[in-house]
């Protein structure tokens, strides 16, 4: 426990509460789904996806905060949803420019070993045929997978760096958030699915999500526990990963890059909090 912890006692406040209502709601809408044979492309699907993903992260994560915390906390939490002044210039260029950067080293060292490095993807070749599908696609960017961030980090995280550093937390949010994904492995349909079961697609999926939860952590404690940061830098990834398809390779370079990077902000900035005065950021009371 550090100075900045700020613990409750009422076992709602457990993490462990947090990822159980988080995957349990997910996936009892999910495998409803997978059981009654709705198909993840109808429009019944997409609504249930929807309502599977609200469902879990993003409204415990919200309920919970208002449960387990005090008023100022309450206040805390949807501050850091809004407030653009806790990301400074730096910490802007990171969250809009690494997964850019990334994928783009990704594809020239495939390159390099003789590969096709990748292709447009879909969403872009859809642009360029009608530019003004670019609006949809950006509301839907943002609000398919970043609003999971009202949970993963703008409640999750808080409630795991009371009781450990900035290392052990992202490790088990990487895990939790890896594990929450399962069930759209067997949706037709899904990205998931189209990856299949068991196959080297869905070992690298799964676990290259546990070093996107370093850099997650990373960014969240250098802008002030910002929630916002941790949307934003979501949407960078789905943004991306719909406008670049790397090649099969380029996805394999990719997810070592991501480890590289975990592993470069452990050793650099500390394994205690990723920051630079290797404090974890404080918290308000209850």
């Amino acid at each position: 426990m550090n100075k900045y912890s700020n613990p409750s006692n009422s076992i709602w406040a457990s993490p462990w509460v947090f990822f159980g209502f988080a995957l349990g709601f997910s996936w009892l809408v999910w495998f409803s789904m997978f059981f009654t044979g709705v198909e993840a492309e109808t429009l019944l699907g997409q609504i249930l996806g929807l309502l599977g993903l609200l469902l879990g992260p993003s409204l415990t994560g919200i309920i919970l905060a208002n449960v387990t915390r005090g008023k100022e906390g309450r206040r805390d939490y949807w501050r850091r949803v809004i407030d653009v002044k806790r990301i400074n210039v730096k910490w802007w260029f990171i969250i809009l420019f690494f997964v850019p950067v990334l994928y783009v080293i990704s594809w020239l060292v495939d390159i390099l070993f003789g590969g096709s490095g990748g292709t447009w993807g879909d969403a872009a070749q859809e642009i360029a045929a009608n530019p003004v599908s670019i609006i949809l696609f950006i509301l839907f960017t943002l609000f398919l997978g970043p609003l999971e961030e009202f949970g993963w980090r703008g409640y999750g995280l808080d409630r795991l760096q009371e009781r450990w550093n900035a290392l052990t937390s992202s490790l088990i949010l990487g895990a939790m958030w890896s594990i929450w994904h399962l069930p759209l492995f067997f949706f037709d349909g899904t990205y998931q699915n189209s990856l299949g079961v068991g196959t080297s697609a869905f070992w690298q999926f799964l676990l290259g999500i546990i070093p996107l939860a370093f850099i997650f952590t990373w960014i969240f404690n250098n802008t002030h526990r910002s929630t916002l940061a941790a949307i934003l830098f979501h949407f960078m990834i789905n943004f991306t990963g719909d406008m670049f398809a790397l090649s099969e390779r380029g996805e394999l370079i990719s997810t070592i890059l991501w480890a590289v990077a975990a592993v470069l902000v452990t050793v650099i900035w500390g394994a205690k909090s990723f920051t630079r005065s290797g404090e974890l950021p404080s918290q308000p009371s209850q």
